[in-house]
């Protein structure tokens, strides 16, 4: 039977640990056994935002924390400016569109970061904007975000910066609380090396001013009722309690490794990733590659589309295609998780194969992965 690997930017392997977990006795939600869990990865959700802030956990996927963030700290025709670099700023337009909020969208030339200069300028010339949205990693072009020049300019005024990481969490550097994010979300399938169905939200003092004068409908993702709850280390509605169990395993995995430990170790699998890249003659799509996933140019002439469906099909690797206007120019390899060196020198060398089988052959067997390694050993 052909084992089967994931190196797509979500759903990311599970370690045989958190399986473990998973697969534990279910148990009743208002025990105090689940109340001390709930208690454990409350604290340890805490460290890996790097906040001291509460840290929501909600059964949903990432999207439900994002809508979330829209529905409790806004109102109809509050103005905001999103900025949008790929599919995953365009879900925040969709969300503040439907629920009536003014969008000032700030477009950004897909694999570029916006910097802090061209957001000042949209701030200086709209002084009534009351929210930023933002992403950490816009996962479509595998392109990191200047998050801390952001929110220098959001932090001392009254403007909230809301920032969906959930894919970057965990492999891209983000300090929650000393870079004045008012609100980070984020899910369960990625760095947190679980099955997709949690997401997670943090919440700043500024943003539960904000909550007050909030007129949008709520009633599931009520901020106020899940900080009531949290307060005493409960939730209002019943949790997902196996995926929770299996949380509070991978925070520990977290927490063993090292969060610094982890963003240091996730930049150099993306610098791997993209010298080996070249060395096969190929462009890394980004100019600010993310440390969770490298996105790379197909050759001219070759679908990427092509190529990720043989990766799977004939080898059992997942990879993942572009989206939108980039479906058939790049593929996208993720390092995020329990992704680790060895993946990504597994990967590399199906990935010689594939091209040589799709007609691509200016490169050297055994050039990505003499790289690789270079990168990750050398």
């Amino acid at each position: 039977m052909k084992r089967r690997y994931l190196m797509t930017p979500g759903p990311s392997p599970v370690p045989s640990v958190v399986r473990e977990a998973l697969a534990c006795e279910i148990m009743h939600h208002r025990t105090d056994e689940f109340i001390e869990i709930l208690k454990e990865i409350n604290e340890g959700l805490k460290y890996v935002f790097c906040t001291k802030n509460p840290v929501l956990t909600f059964a949903s996927s990432g999207t439900g924390a994002m809508e979330a963030a829209v529905t409790n700290l806004f109102s109809v025709k509050d103005k905001v400016l999103v900025i949008v670099g790929g599919k995953f700023g365009e879900r925040w337009v969709e969300i503040a569109k439907s629920y009536g909020l003014d969008i000032v969208q700030m477009n950004v030339e897909l694999g570029n970061s916006p910097t802090a200069a061209e957001v000042k300028k949209i701030l200086d010339e709209n002084k009534d904007i009351k929210g930023v949205f933002t992403t950490l990693s816009e996962t479509s072009t595998a392109t990191v975000f200047d998050i801390k020049g952001i929110g220098s300019l959001t932090k001392d005024k009254n403007i909230l910066l809301i920032v969906d990481a959930i894919s970057g969490l965990g492999q891209d550097a983000l300090l929650t609380d000393e870079w004045g994010i008012d609100v980070v979300v984020s899910g369960s399938q990625k760095g947190f090396m679980l099955p997709p169905g949690l997401s997670f939200m943090s919440v700043s003092e500024k943003a539960k001013s904000f909550m007050k004068n909030s007129t949008l409908p709520k009633y599931y993702f009520s901020l106020a009722k899940a900080l009531k709850s949290y307060e005493k280390n409960d939730t209002p509605f019943t949790p997902a309690v196996s995926l929770i169990v299996g949380l509070k395993t991978s925070i520990n995995l977290i927490k063993n490794d090292g969060i610094e430990n982890m963003w240091a170790n996730f930049k150099k699998m993306s610098q791997a990733a993209q010298q080996a890249a070249l060395a096969l003659g190929l462009k890394v799509f980004s100019k600010c590659p993310s440390s969770s996933l490298t996105a790379i140019v197909s050759p001219a002439g070759i679908n990427a589309k092509d190529i990720v469906k043989k990766m799977r099909k004939e080898y059992g690797v997942s990879i993942a295609a572009g989206q939108g206007e980039l479906e058939q120019k790049i593929f996208r390899i993720a390092h995020m998780g329990w992704i680790n060196e060895q993946d990504l020198i597994m990967c590399f060398s199906l990935l010689e194969k594939v091209l040589r089988d799709c007609g691509y052959t200016n490169f050297k067997i055994g050039a990505s992965v003499a790289r690789l390694q270079e990168v990750i050993y050398g």
